[in-house]
């Protein structure tokens, strides 16, 4: 079966949500409740230095394939096998400069890394030679099969998904999952299986209206746009796109093009965003990029599959997140993030209600698959799947295991216990 996602006039619609009204089941949680290995968790902060957190900043443990990235208060958690005491742990985001510290550091309460941020002019640096921004992406384009992966590989990833009413948390959805990762100069799918998974919903705040979002890990994987670069421009679709230089800047001693892109064609929903550009091998780094739904007709085809009666539904944002990380001079996805905001309006109601819908995936670890193509069996999901309801895996504290995850924001923990609570008392 072909996992590509179903597409209108070429836009990334794999975000597919339904609203319908609310139908509680109960799921079970999946995987095995032990740990494979000792592993030793280390927890801090990493903020500015005006002490603000950073959002997604990347801890990479030296020598390995072990990572995990900061909530958005800048808190993380990174589990690390016990026998590994002499290993040092990089800090990196990009517009700071990054920090190598070694594990000592960590083992201290209260952990609090800052990262500075850089202030280096780089326009006059040589190395940032181009002054055609279209040749830089088309050079980003044609070194692909250059710059990345050309192995399959087996990762290990920690998904999220969270749903708000207005500023209230209403669901969330977490999983560990195994994605079956393709070269990146191969058509083929990449598959994902389910690990471990639990999910709550508050439905007094939904409002008699739950929305679901189709595709689960698989909509901030499809973001991949090396991967699937035709998702949104190939090399012969440049012509489609208006290319403008943003200020360069620089992550992990590498200077970076930052190149502004918008689609000319401006009658249906259109892309629009940055590109950040490595300026020696020209592999993209990030990505950070909207698609405009002006067009609100055109938009709720694009996305709405299944809404109540008597309501209108459409969406007023959509925005998407991409990051690479390198390994021995090669590329490879490590972070993916989508972000949808709706509208509801009900025919007989004054005011309108407002959902976000948030879905994340970070690769927390990774290696090369030496077997070929792995045999599917009844943990792989499909593009379609619907995260279930279920409750199991929040009353169990050591439900991860030595996997590694994204520690929770503040806000989503107290709204799982308020939720938990209820459930308890009911």
């Amino acid at each position: 079966m072909n996992n590509a996602p179903i597409f209108f006039c070429r836009k990334l619609s794999f975000l597919i949500v339904f609203f319908t009204f609310v139908q509680v089941s109960w799921g079970l949680s999946t995987g095995d409740e032990h740990s494979l290995f000792q592993v030793s968790e280390y927890k801090g902060k990493v903020v500015n230095s005006s002490g603000d957190p950073i959002n997604s900043a990347y801890l990479a443990v030296e020598g390995t394939n072990i990572s995990t990235v900061t909530n958005s208060d800048g808190y993380f958690s990174l589990k690390i096998p016990a026998d590994m005491q002499e290993v040092s742990v990089t800090v990196s985001h990009l517009g700071y400069r990054s920090r190598t510290l070694p594990l000592e550091f960590f083992k201290s309460e209260n952990v609090v890394i800052e990262l500075q941020e850089t202030m280096e002019e780089l326009s006059e640096v040589s190395i940032l030679s181009y002054t055609d921004p279209r040749a830089v992406v088309e050079n980003m384009l044609k070194n692909r099969g250059n710059n990345y992966f050309e192995d399959r590989a087996t990762m290990t990833a920690f998904y999220r998904e969270t749903i708000k009413r207005g500023r209230k948390n209403v669901s969330l959805s977490e999983a560990v999952v195994t994605i079956h990762k393709t070269p990146y100069n191969s058509m083929s799918d990449d598959d994902i299986a389910l690990v471990k998974a639990r999910k709550t919903a508050d439905y007094d705040r939904l409002d008699t209206v739950a929305l679901k979002l189709r595709g689960g890990p698989y909509n901030p994987l499809s973001i991949d746009l090396m991967k699937n670069p035709t998702y949104i421009f190939g090399q012969d679709e440049l012509e489609r796109f208006e290319f403008s230089f943003d200020q360069p800047t620089k992550i992990n001693d590498r200077y970076l093009y930052v190149v502004n892109f918008k689609e000319e064609d401006q009658g249906m929903p259109w892309y629009y965003g940055k590109l950040y550009i490595d300026a020696r091998s020209f592999t993209l780094v990030k990505a950070s990029f909207n698609l405009n739904v002006d067009n609100r007709s055109a938009a709720t085809d694009l996305f709405v599959k299944k809404k109540p009666g008597g309501t209108k539904v459409y969406p007023v944002e959509v925005h998407y997140d991409i990051q690479y990380r390198e390994r021995d001079g090669r590329w490879y996805y490590g972070y993916g993030n989508t972000n949808l905001e709706f509208v509801v309006n009900w025919k007989r109601r004054l005011f309108n209600s407002r959902y976000k819908v948030s879905s994340e995936l970070a690769v927390t670890d990774w290696k090369i698959n030496t077997e070929g193509k792995v045999k599917k069996d009844n943990t792989f999901l499909s593009n379609r799947v619907v995260m279930a309801d279920d409750i199991s895996g929040f009353a169990d504290v050591g439900f991860w295991g030595e996997n590694n995850i994204i520690e929770p924001d503040k806000s989503i923990e107290n709204a799982i216990d308020k939720i938990r609570k209820r459930l308890e008392e009911n």
